[in-house]
């Protein structure tokens, strides 16, 4: 465990990122640290279990997981996953699906599929009923073609949900928490050592462009940070019929 621990931080802090591409660096960032994602992870990605949760399944629809990772979340879905038609893990980590795929097979999920592809560009055949971007929209640099794109491929009526780390804006709408100086400048910086990028207005932007169903604000440890928390938020709306 304390092994797997060490091995993840160095791949995180320590590791040289290097590729020309965003698919690339990727690759670079996962490579080691793949077969151990989801230890490491669930120590700091705070609010997935309860997205997941509050997220429908239902029998015949289609759920899209944008930027799946390990396939994780499928795994969260529990006995519900079965409800779904088909589920489409898609992840632009090359070494991220291959683990999905091991998890699909051990558990015999039939109805599932991990992809590499990215989460601007892939669509399934048939509209989505859910789509999920579950700590991989601060990953995707064209943020607004990714949004977009999930848009498109959701059903009128359908849900989406999204949970990531973000800071405020200096002046956020009066129904959102105001982070302080120290929060919106520290932050940033201290993720984009790993090509993360907080961004202000990945909250307002899911509010606009979705009808808002619920909203959710939180802080979070981080492994061996005992005592700072980095903000989070967890977003779920629904297309508009007339959309």
């Amino acid at each position: 465990m304390i092994a797997n621990t060490l091995r993840t931080l160095y791949h995180i802090a320590l590791s040289p990122v290097r590729g020309g591409t965003h698919e690339e660096r990727l690759g670079s960032f996962y490579r080691g640290q793949a077969d151990h994602y989801d230890t490491f992870r669930k120590r700091m990605l705070h609010g997935r279990g309860e997205l997941i949760e509050s997220l429908p399944a239902q029998k015949g629809h289609v759920w899209v997981d944008l930027g799946a990772g390990t396939g994780e979340n499928a795994e969260m879905m529990g006995r519900r996953l079965g409800e779904f038609k088909a589920v489409h893990l898609v992840d632009l980590c090359a070494p991220l699906p291959r683990v999905a795929r091991r998890r699909i097979e051990k558990n015999g999920w039939t109805n599932v599929q991990a992809v590499h592809a990215d989460a601007i560009e892939y669509r399934p055949e048939e509209q989505a009923d859910l789509i999920t971007f579950s700590y991989s929209l601060t990953m995707i640099p064209d943020w607004f073609a990714a949004l977009e794109n999930a848009h498109a491929m959701l059903k009128p009526g359908g849900r989406i949900g999204v949970v990531d780390f973000y800071v405020s804006r200096k002046y956020p709408d009066e129904t959102f928490v105001r982070h302080s100086w120290g929060t919106r400048s520290f932050w940033p910086l201290w993720f984009a050592s790993d090509n993360v990028w907080l961004n202000r207005d990945h909250l307002p932007y899911l509010c606009r462009r979705f009808k808002t169903l619920r909203v959710d604000e939180g802080r979070g440890k981080l492994p061996l940070m005992p005592f700072v928390r980095v903000p989070h938020y967890r977003f779920v709306g629904t297309k508009p019929i007339d959309a």
